[in-house]
């Protein structure tokens, strides 16, 4: 398999500290969830970005190759569960818009790209995610 990209992300202090990239270009402080603190983000809000983002860069491409000019949007939930076995799990909700686009026809387009996304691809069998399309 032909490697495209690579980058890294270091956490000092878990949940109750930072993460950052060795060039710091990207850097957060990181709390756990349901602490509010300014200026801080979890674990959670950032699969949540990194996961919105690439489903619906996945989405633009089939959008592309079914030849459909559309601006989607793709809100994404990402939950904390207690894992009854012991320690916890995520789950994934992705909540897609495309205006203009029949829902029938976004639906498609959603399943076509859950099949593309690499988001999708690891999460797949992993966590419980569930795809909607919304209006």
């Amino acid at each position: 398999m032909k490697k495209l990209y690579e980058t890294s992300i270091i956490n000092t202090g878990g949940r109750s500290g930072e993460v950052h990239s060795p060039d710091k270009s990207f850097h957060y402080q990181v709390t756990s969830p349901g602490i509010k603190r300014e200026n801080t983000t979890n674990p959670e809000q950032l699969f949540a970005a990194a996961y919105s983002a690439c489903f619906n860069s996945a989405l633009e491409l089939v959008m592309q190759q079914a030849k459909i000019e559309a601006k989607s949007t793709v809100t994404a939930r990402i939950s904390l569960y207690e894992d009854p076995e012991g320690g916890y799990k995520v789950g994934a909700q992705l909540e897609v818009s495309i205006p203009g686009v029949d829902k029938a026809q976004a639906e498609e387009l959603v399943t076509k790209a859950h099949g593309v996304c690499p988001y999708s691809k690891a999460t797949r069998n992993n966590i419980e995610v569930e795809l909607t399309v919304v209006d």
